[in-house]
């Protein structure tokens, strides 16, 4: 019976631990306008003198705190701002129209920060085509490469392109046409990343007003 007091006595403290840290990391991301977990639970873990790897928290955790962290200390603003990075998603989606567009992330999901940057995703089976479109439209863009994990067993190196639009950089990552049927894993939760339409999007908006 002693044992099992002590074991529940460290991991309530390996609990209390996790969530200020991930509390700490949710601090961090929202006023610097991090939008990297991992570089923000680490430098929490560094400025609370943290150095066992196993309380640190999980991404999806991080997450959580973000939402409450926006809801009691930006709750005036948080809504405004997010609504005018789903207008500027939406801008840009329709500017992407012939790739089927899909906005992903903390945009979507509302935990999006301040700086975020709004991912897209689009199809096509030649990023030449997106590039070209863009050219076309007048819109200066640099090409780059984003590393997405499509399963448990596969990450790769997908081609994308960055632009400012609205003043909000997006980012767009450019699947395969037959991508659209299976999403990637998320990186907050590892489970297939929620993605939504032109028309899903028009919604929100919608819903918010």
């Amino acid at each position: 019976m002693r044992r099992s007091r002590a074991a529940l006595v460290r991991n309530t403290r390996g609990d209390d631990v996790r969530r200020a840290l991930a509390q700490e990391a949710a601090r961090i991301m929202v006023e610097h306008g991090i939008d990297d977990y991992g570089f923000a639970k680490r430098k929490a873990a560094e400025r609370m003198g943290i150095k066992d790897q196993a309380v640190l928290p999980k991404n999806a955790e991080i997450e959580d705190a973000v939402l409450s962290y926006q809801r009691l200390f930006a709750a005036d603003s948080h809504p405004q701002t997010l609504q005018e990075q789903r207008r500027a998603a939406l801008k840009a989606m329709q500017l992407l129209r012939d790739f089927q567009p899909r906005l992903v992330g903390p945009v979507l999901t509302g935990s999006a920060t301040p700086h975020q940057e709004i991912l897209l995703h689009v199809f096509c089976d030649a990023v030449e085509a997106v590039h070209f479109h863009l050219i076309d439209a007048g819109i200066r863009f640099q090409p780059s490469d984003k590393r997405v994990r499509l399963d448990i067993e596969r990450t790769v190196n997908c081609p994308s392109v960055s632009f400012t639009l609205n003043e909000f950089e997006i980012e767009a990552v450019v699947f395969a046409s037959d991508g659209i049927r299976q999403a990637p894993l998320s990186p907050t939760d590892g489970r297939p990343m929620r993605r939504a339409s032109i028309s899903e999007v028009e919604l929100l908006l919608d819903q918010a007003r």
